[in-house]
């Protein structure tokens, strides 16, 4: 897989800056101007890009109220049918062109989730710059096939996925001739425990598949995300609302506009604090080496004094010399009169004068 890939104007890779994508998913509520209002508050917030799902409750699902068909997983959606609640969730296509350009032109990156193949057809027509595989889709070969096929970018989630299903998935995507896939470290639960995320896997991820790899995260808050960045994630995807208290089927998990931008604003720090593999010091470092500890008189001495724990010791600043010379100078004699504080010199040691 390559190991960097273009999305709209913005670069992904291990020396590109964190790729950060706002899921505005059902929080719209059926509201155009509230989707418009999400974004942006997105765009307000920092982030890259936005990101919307297109299915209807009849492409995703069917209509049916057989058990199979139930929500009783213990979610935050029990009680209804799939086809309910996606009748509450979906983005009206008529919207999705329109969204395209509005947040085009607020300088975001508008792409999408799709959930069957007529919807990857519609966003090719749309031109979206990439493709989202949900979690629950990495198992459907054909549709990514079809997905692959497009030449586009993929980001594909793993909330769902067996060590196996990712392998058929990335195997898939290479059979068509399309290596620009980012993975997603994913726990497919709404909210998701924070023991349940194990970040740790994000560098093996990398290591073993060899690509781009970020988090889709649906914990509580920011910590989750901020540290998924400083384990190598290049992607960050969080849900965001205006309001939470504003319900839907995604507000319990999803975050507000502050909480988005501080996200946004620390992992911006993080990653400066990253930086490099390095041993050099800063021009800062090099000049807080003069308070570094060195070796001075510490009392006052005349000369043919001996050099002992009490007249020699090792302090802040680093005018004298090493520290590592100390055992090597006690019992020595000083060569001439030295007051307190005097950095240490070779020429006040008389190493002919060394006490018996």
């Amino acid at each position: 897989m390559n190991r960097e890939i273009v999305i709209g104007n913005k670069k992904i890779g291990e020396e590109s800056p964190v790729f950060v994508i706002a899921e505005m998913s059902a929080n719209h509520g059926m509201d155009f101007n509230r989707a418009v209002a999400i974004m942006q508050a997105a765009k307000d917030a920092g982030a890259d890009a936005i990101k919307i799902q297109t299915y209807t409750p009849d492409t995703i699902t069917l209509n049916c109220d057989d058990p199979c068909f139930q929500i009783t997983q213990g979610t935050i959606w029990d009680g209804t049918t799939l086809h309910k609640l996606y009748e509450t969730a979906y983005t009206p296509w008529e919207w999705q062109p329109k969204l395209k350009s509005i947040a085009e032109e607020m300088g975001l990156i508008f792409f999408s989730s799709p959930f069957d193949l007529t919807s990857v057809d519609f966003l090719a027509d749309m031109n979206v710059p990439a493709y989202k595989v949900a979690s629950f889709e990495i198992n459907d070969i054909p549709f990514i096939r079809k997905i692959a096929r497009k030449g586009k970018p993929i980001i594909m989630s793993t909330g769902i996925a067996y060590l196996s299903d990712i392998e058929l998935a990335l195997q898939t995507c290479r059979e068509e001739g399309n290596e620009n896939v980012i993975l997603l470290k994913c726990s497919s639960a709404y909210p998701a425990p924070y023991e349940d995320i194990n970040l740790r896997t994000i560098p093996s991820m990398k290591e073993t598949f060899n690509c781009v790899v970020g988090l889709s995260d649906h914990t509580l808050g920011t910590a989750v995300a901020q540290a998924g960045v400083a384990v190598g994630a290049k992607v960050i995807e969080k849900h965001l609302t205006l309001r939470r208290s504003d319900g839907g089927p995604d507000a319990a998990f999803s975050m507000e506009p502050q909480e988005f931008k501080e996200m946004v604003d620390n992992i911006r720090i993080i990653e400066k604090a990253l930086g490099k593999v390095t041993y050099d010091l800063t021009p800062k470092q090099k000049a807080s080496r003069d308070h570094a500890r060195s070796l001075f008189v510490a009392k006052d001495m005349k000369a043919g004094d001996i050099f002992t724990p009490e007249n020699l010791r090792s302090v802040r600043p680093s005018c004298g010399l090493h520290t590592k010379y100390y055992e090597e100078i006690l019992g020595k004699r000083i060569r001439k009169d030295a007051k307190l504080g005097t950095p240490m010199s070779w020429e006040l040691v008389d190493f002919d004068g060394t006490a018996e």
